[in-house]
């Protein structure tokens, strides 16, 4: 979508309630922009795509939209929309940037140059401290660290670097997790900056921590993992930054400690070793957008991104009838295309209409497979 220099309120109203209808995520928000030019034309005709697809569709009503923007107000936050000009410009790069977002604080703060910090839970108590002191000195250098307001870590980070710390949280903006950084959470979206995805009043669940990692990634020129086991969120977040061309670093670890493994597994393969602040400072400070760090990850590990084949315009003329190339076995988008012997924009409307019908599952990696 091309920047707008503002939403009008209507619009901005009919843009939260497309994303809040059911079976609509981010890559069925893009192309119904991109395929009718507003959200309000998008709501009037995903009843008639339901009905394509198979099953009777109801947008998400009003009612539900007015109390979200009521309690968001009441939260003290704001809305923040994908393609508008306060949108932090490294996270509109990556591909699966979220549509909407919510935030209290300055907002500026992310538009700066940013750092991610990411770490066990149940970190070390020098870990902690190296954390906090690697924050410090970093916002001294004029970066801005970001976090998931974690325990051990995550906290750490966010404590040294305050008031220049942006916390990204896996629930609603007004809901703190873990309760025991309640304090710290207020903290950060007064003196600093807070965002979340997920509507007010929302729990957070396990979905939804992959997906708050990829905002602190994406608004990062490079993530730096202090300390973490092999598997855990962490090194998610890791070749998120990756596979978005950012940095990614590590601190090395004893290999007799399980919380250093992970650390030590991303250097060997490619994340650039620090081992003090000013070794991060040096690796950002003439980031391109080039990464000097060659650790990759061949597909996502969190949240499918928009599919790099679909065409800018989807035609008006009836979707490729597809259903019988699916089953709940994932398949490429190409895949389909190849053996549908439709075009690609064909495909794209027709796996979007069975989407909206609740008939289709995204996966990693630009694979959809039927719903179970």
């Amino acid at each position: 979508m091309s920047q707008q220099p503002s939403l009008s309120q209507q619009e901005a109203f009919a843009r939260i309630r497309l994303l809040r209808s059911p079976n609509i995520g981010p890559v069925s928000y893009r192309q119904l922009l991109r395929r009718y030019g507003n959200a309000r034309d998008a709501l009037d005709a995903l009843p008639d795509m339901g009905k394509r697809g198979g099953r009777q569709y109801r947008p998400a009503p009003v009612s539900q939209i007015e109390d979200e923007v009521a309690a968001t107000r009441k939260a003290g936050a704001k809305y923040l929309f994908h393609g508008t000009p306060d949108y932090p410009e490294l996270l509109t790069q990556i591909e699966s940037a979220p549509p909407i977002l919510t935030y209290r604080g300055n907002l500026a703060l992310a538009s700066r140059p940013c750092v991610a910090i990411v770490g066990a839970r149940n970190s070390s108590a020098a870990a902690v401290k190296l954390a906090r002191e690697f924050s410090a000195s970093l916002t001294q250098a004029g970066l801005v660290v970001v976090s998931g307001l974690a325990r051990g870590i995550d906290g750490a980070a966010h404590q040294g670097a305050l008031p220049t710390t942006i916390g990204v949280i896996a629930s609603g903006i007004e809901i703190a997790y873990p309760p025991q950084h309640a304090q710290l959470q207020e903290q950060v979206a007064s003196q600093g900056l807070l965002l979340a995805e997920q509507p007010p009043g929302t729990q957070p669940r396990g979905s939804h921590f992959p997906s708050r990692n990829r905002i602190i990634a994406g608004l990062a020129a490079g993530t730096l993992v202090v300390e973490a086991a092999p598997k855990s969120g962490s090194l998610i977040t890791a070749r998120l930054a990756g596979e978005a061309g950012r940095e990614v670093m590590a601190i090395p670890g004893s290999p007799l400690d399980s919380r250093s493994q992970g650390c030590n597994q991303l250097i060997r393969d490619g994340a650039i070793l620090v081992q003090s602040a000013d070794d991060v400072v040096e690796l950002l400070s003439g980031f391109d957008g080039v990464a000097r760090s060659t650790f990759r990850e061949p597909e996502p590990w969190a949240y499918i991104a928009e599919d790099s084949q679909a065409e800018d315009g989807l035609p008006e003329d009836e979707p490729a009838r597809i259903d019988n190339l699916l089953t709940t076995a994932p398949v490429a988008v190409d895949e389909l295309i190849r053996q549908s012997g439709q075009s690609a924009a064909s495909v794209q409307l027709a796996l979007l209409e069975l989407e909206i019908s609740g008939l289709l599952v995204r996966h990693a990696g630009s694979r959809v497979s039927r719903a179970a």
